[in-house]
């Protein structure tokens, strides 16, 4: 076989080789492809639930088209997409891309709402580690992020359709945030750490003030006073307990001696 048949036999295979598809990672079926379709591909994508695929085809999308609308609201929709797939950080990073590049968006409250909620449920049920014995090196940090990010939210943007849901989650964070430092101040109680326990008992008080756990951190700061030999402080706390608990059950170990305090720890 001499050479000119020989490398026409290479290119008619090498041509067969492309039409079977063997070298399409070369070619981009995207590459004309419109903004709109670019953005419905990416949609399709997303309500089907593949949302890492999704996640891709808006990054593309940005790439190609970088600036108008679906350009940022492809932003938004890599941010829900994280947020499905509970990727916490990612999903917080995306959101606070969105609030810098486009704070002026009708849809910023949205990525405020986010933001708030990925923290929101970034624990079992926020607060399932409570059940554990030690909690002394708890810090629950995405709980305190999700508040402040839900607070911002009504703040700025009151009228948000997201602001009541946010009002009734930060309601929420605000009792399960006085019980996680009830829970702690217990802990201490029970481990012989008095200061300790005072500590995180009138910080629960001075942070959450109406919220419910802290009729049983005022009565720990009573016990607590006392058994550090703190009268003033002991009495403080504990006329502060009557005057907004007059029914509570923590007062009968405050005014009966035959009832230690230490029995309700």
């Amino acid at each position: 076989m001499n050479r000119s048949l020989a490398a026409i036999i290479l290119v008619l295979q090498l041509s067969l080789l492309s039409s079977c598809g063997l070298f399409s990672g070369n070619h981009d079926p995207r590459k004309d492809w419109t903004v709109e379709e670019f953005y419905d591909a990416a949609m399709q994508e997303l309500n089907a639930g593949n949302y890492e695929t999704s996640i891709k085809s808006f990054e593309a999308l940005e790439a190609r088209y970088p600036y108008g609308r679906y350009a940022q609201q492809a932003q938004l929709q890599i941010a829900y997409a994280h947020y499905k797939q509970k990727n916490v950080p990612e999903t917080i990073a995306a959101c606070d891309r969105f609030i810098k590049q486009n704070p002026t968006n009708p849809a910023v409250d949205y990525a405020y709402y986010l933001r708030g909620l990925v923290n929101f449920n970034a624990d079992l049920g926020l607060f399932g580690f409570l059940a554990s014995d030690d909690l002394s090196n708890r810090d629950p940090k995405a709980a305190r992020d999700s508040f402040e990010t839900f607070k911002e939210l009504v703040t700025r943007f009151p009228d948000s359709r997201y602001a009541t849901d946010a009002r009734q989650r930060m309601e929420y964070l605000t009792n399960a945030l006085a019980m996680h430092e009830v829970h702690v101040a217990r802990y201490y109680m029970r481990r012989g750490a008095p200061l300790a326990a005072a500590n995180r008992a009138q910080f629960a008080v001075t942070n959450h003030p109406g919220a419910p756990a802290t009729e049983e951190a005022l009565a720990i700061m009573v016990q607590a006073y006392d058994r550090l030999g703190l009268t003033q402080l002991r009495d403080d706390a504990a006329r502060v307990m009557k005057k907004n608990f007059p029914q509570s059950r923590y007062l009968s170990g405050i005014d009966s001696p035959e009832r230690p305090w230490w029995r309700w720890w």
